[in-house]
């Protein structure tokens, strides 16, 4: 290294895990341009990486961790925290459009852009979710905003612009989770945390292609070893990017095969090719060959117009199916004599608009160590550490219940959304009710929910927390299930219905004789337990032998009975307010007027004849679910009118009963859920007019 000393910034470690090779570089941003402290590389001992993915996770956390121990002997310090790039096979990139609107015009600042962006990139996976008919998982790598837009206008920058409405076109990339997990498993194998992860065409574009030439529709090609990644610029912004699992490897299994030796030995040949004429190698056989310059051009042609027609098919695919007005190439697969001109006449274009770019791309980027040769193979690892400056963008790894859980870092995530991921069952998270009791009285349906069990007991770090609680990278989330309540249990006597008493007029007597009630046909006492469908119809009568029962008094043959001053039978119906009297059979009403302390005064009228009822006294019908036991509220959800009934009171997560709200899928960042304008407690007592909200926070 040079006398100079690194800049106090904290310095960034971003590291290129290639397919041939890794590359180590640690810098800093100063001003326009990035200062490399240190820069150091080694090549995998074996084939432990194809097409740009990890096979050998082991063996490439081993490499890993000999380049950063290499670079934290040259800087004097420690190394713990790394930005990495993802390539691989399997890539499918989203545009999107996503909008802010505020209640009123504000100063747009930087935390109002994040936000914008981290709500696209929650809108492009969920876009992506929709049509992804594979068992695979992805996750998205990478974004890049192709433009922004303040009150429907495009916008080049936001920030410090007064806006009522902010909005951005942005390109979101995903690649499975395979690819994603083995880059991140390699790197806790070195001892290293994952500080960024971005995509290598973001990351090679960074320093290939200056903001300056943005405006021009043009593309760069990074030519690695197992991809060629492939970005486009168009109108100041990159419009789109992809890579095809095809590059120098390519070439190299072709001279493999041509002068029967050893990969390593191959590349070794390729490479001289760039500057000799003749090459001298060894065989499989131990017999020392030579071949010339020309033979191994001639040898890799195949694999140069190949990979160049698919590199041509992408651009134009990209691009809108046309091609773009200049390519510049870098990396080394691109050197290989050939490459541009069949490229340029892949996509139709003059061989002139196909560059390959050199130490000319580097001219932003300096280096504190002396000897090291400015190439366009540093284009993807110094740009891997500018991506840090430039997006956040990161999985986070919690453990929950014991259970090692990957999440997409949103900054606003919760443990709901950690059981999602864990395929936690959602009502596991709420408290469960006991079977419920279906019956009907008196003709109309009546149900008596289940005790309410016991919620899910959370923990967040051994703390108390509850399914709202904010989670962060290396959180231990415990989640002990909620349990259901005990089934619904009901006695007959605990209805409302048969609280109610008729009031009888007995020998002069005002007395309160308790309804009586049949189930299903059979007359029951107040112990009665109901069971599931049972039939319940309360009387609004009794008959005279039910009252005798009722006063203690034994009926015999020689009684007379009146009902409402006419002559009736023990099994007369006796309404509200009726009149009874019974007496001995000598007892003759037309012979004697009934004493004074038995009878009330009455208006004389015609009796009805014996036996016969008097028509009952039309009564106010009572709101069934008025009584003791059952309260009916009305309360307001998402602008929705919803009454509650069945029970003596309400808690929040009782609404979940009544509404359609699917809880097994994230719709979103997380669950909302507002009472009355503010969060609300799941066991809250609800009153009625409560105004309710519940959605997925986008």
């Amino acid at each position: 290294m040079t006398g100079e000393k690194p800049n106090k910034e904290k310095l960034i470690f971003g590291l290129d895990i290639g397919t041939r090779s890794i590359v180590g570089t640690v810098g800093y941003r100063e001003d326009d341009k990035f200062i490399v402290v240190a820069q150091r590389s080694k090549e995998h001992e074996t084939r432990a990486m194809l097409d740009g993915q990890i096979h050998d996770i082991r063996r490439v956390g081993q490499t890993i961790g000999e380049v950063k121990e290499a670079l934290e002997t040259a800087i004097g310090q420690k190394l713990k925290d790394v930005c990495i790039a993802a390539a691989g096979r399997v890539l499918r990139t989203i545009t999107t459009h996503v909008e802010q609107e505020y209640d009123s015009e504000k100063t747009i600042g930087e935390e109002d852009i994040l936000s914008l962006i981290s709500l696209g990139i929650e809108q492009a996976y969920e876009e992506f979710m929709g049509f992804n008919r594979s068992d695979i998982k992805f996750y998205c790598v990478g974004y890049s905003v192709v433009r922004y837009f303040m009150n429907g206008y495009p916008m080049g920058n936001l920030e410090d612009h007064k806006a009522k409405n902010i909005g951005a076109d942005l390109i979101a990339t995903f690649l499975p989770d395979d690819v994603v997990d083995g880059l991140y498993k390699a790197v806790e194998f070195a001892g290293l945390t994952v500080a960024n992860l971005t995509l290598e065409p973001i990351a090679a574009i960074q320093v290939a292609i200056p903001e300056k030439y943005r405006m021009l529709n043009m593309a760069l090609v990074d030519v690695g070893a197992g991809t060629s990644d492939i970005s486009i610029t168009q109108g100041g912004s990159i419009i789109a990017y992809g890579m095809i699992p095809m590059a120098g490897d390519s070439m190299t299994e072709l001279i493999l095969q041509h002068c029967l030796t050893d990969f390593e030995t191959a590349e070794k040949i390729k490479r001289a090719a760039l500057t000799e004429d003749i090459i001298e190698f060894q065989d499989i056989m131990g017999l020392t060959q030579q071949i010339t310059r020309e033979e191994v051009l001639e040898v890799v042609n195949p694999a140069v117009m190949q990979m160049t027609g698919q590199v041509s098919d992408c651009i134009r695919e990209l691009n809108g199916d046309k091609p773009v007005s200049a390519v510049f190439v870098v990396g080394g697969g691109g050197k290989i004599p050939g490459y541009s001109e069949a490229l340029a006449a892949q996509l139709g274009i003059q061989k002139e608009r196909v560059a390959l770019r050199g130490e000319e791309v580097m001219q932003a980027i300096e280096f504190l160590e002396s000897g090291v040769r400015k190439d366009s193979l540093l284009v993807t690892p110094v740009g891997i550490c500018l991506s840090y400056y430039e997006q956040n963008n990161n999985f986070i790894f919690v453990t929950f219940n014991e259970q090692r859980v990957k999440l997409y870092d949103s900054s606003r995530l919760t443990v709901v959304d950690a059981a999602i991921q864990a395929d936690f069952p959602n009502d596991g998270l709420f408290p469960k009710r006991g079977k419920e009791l279906q019956f009907t009285v008196n003709g109309k349906s009546r149900i008596v929910r289940g005790l309410l069990g016991e919620a899910a007991v959370i923990t967040v770090n051994g703390q108390e927390a509850d399914i709202h609680a904010s989670i962060h990278s290396n959180d231990v989330i415990t989640v002990r299930q909620s349990t259901a309540g005990e089934a619904a249990s009901m006695e007959l006597g605990q209805l409302s219905e048969y609280k109610e008493n008729l009031t009888v007029l007995l020998n002069g007597n005002r007395i309160q004789v308790p309804r009586f009630a049949r189930v299903n046909g059979t007359l029951q006492s107040k112990y009665y337990v109901i069971k599931e469908a049972d039939r319940i119809e309360f009387l609004d009568y009794c008959t005279v032998e039910q009252l005798a029962e009722f006063m203690d008094v034994m009926l015999t043959d020689d009684m007379a009975f009146y009902v409402n001053e006419a002559r009736a039978g023990k099994d007369t119906k006796v309404y509200e307010d009726f009149a009874v009297i019974w007496r001995q059979e000598a007892y003759r009403p037309e012979e004697e007027e009934p004493e004074e302390d038995q009878w009330e005064e009455e208006p004389e009228e015609e009796l009805p004849e014996a036996g016969s009822v008097p028509e009952k006294p039309a009564k106010p019908e009572k709101p069934e679910a008025d009584g003791e036991l059952f309260l009916t509220i009305a309360v307001i959800v998402n602008d929705r009118p919803v009454v509650l009934s069945g029970k003596k009171s309400y808690v929040f997560v009782d609404i979940f009963e009544y509404i359609d709200f699917d809880l097994s899928k994230s719709q979103g960042g997380g669950i909302v859920t507002n009472l009355n304008g503010r969060p609300a407690q799941y066991m809250e007592n609800l009153h009625n007019g409560d105004r309710i909200e519940i959605y997925w926070r986008k």
